[in-house]
């Protein structure tokens, strides 16, 4: 009897969307089967070596760093007689491009389910090179289901980086910043955006909660 192919899933998704947790939920459902996996992040908020949502989960991972290589990581665990089903890559967006082929490999030729989560965009609306690769290699791509909203209402699409209320499109790719949306003076912020209002750089203004012109209850 044949075994079903392994794959490579790409699940996107902006700021808020859930992706962390639905990369831990991954992680419980598989191990749940009986089978082997091992966790995966980069430059996670909550810190090195950490998987962490917004909604309080918390998972130790191993940190994919530039110089990270998984078809070893692999290797070295088979070598040693360990078994390995499946990885659950979150920060995706964060990887290399041969990291990325690195992960379609070990689908391909090491019989390795692989799912990985990130951003798709970057604060200029430029794809990032991990998730451009994943677009390009991955059997399938899945947008995450929580739709998260910018806070005029509308559907919220496009991270936005924000200093001192100023939403900014230069500077470096990567930038640490608070994630929460928190308003300290001179801090690097991000907040999701619509597209309308990541277009006109209009921040959230201090103290704005969602736009009651667009709720649908008075």
């Amino acid at each position: 009897m044949t075994t079903a192919p392994r794959q490579l899933v790409f699940f996107a998704g902006p700021m808020d969307s859930g992706k962390s947790t639905l990369a831990l939920q991954m992680a419980h459902t598989q191990s749940s089967h009986d089978r082997k996996g091992w966790l995966f992040t980069s430059q996670d908020r909550g810190g090195e070596a950490h998987i962490t949502s917004r909604i309080g989960l918390d998972e130790t991972a191993i940190e994919v760093d530039l110089d990270f290589s998984f078809l070893d990581f692999i290797r070295d665990l088979r070598e040693r007689g360990e078994r390995i089903d499946f990885l659950v890559c979150d920060e995706a967006q964060f990887y290399t491009p041969s990291q990325i082929d690195e992960l379609a490999l070990a689908a391909d030729e090491w019989d390795v389910d692989v799912f990985c989560f990130g951003l798709l965009t970057d604060c200029r609306t430029e794809l990032w090179a991990g998730s451009k690769r994943l677009v390009e290699v991955a059997d399938r791509m899945e947008m995450t289901p929580i739709q998260p909203l910018c806070w005029c209402g509308r559907p919220g699409t496009h991270t936005a980086r924000v200093i001192d209320g100023v939403m900014v499109v230069d500077g470096p790719q990567v930038m640490v910043g608070d994630m929460d949306g928190g308003e300290a003076s001179g801090t690097v912020q991000y907040q999701v955006l619509c597209r309308v209002h990541h277009r006109l750089h209009q921040a959230k203004p201090t103290g704005t909660t969602l736009s009651p012109a667009v709720l649908p209850f008075d």
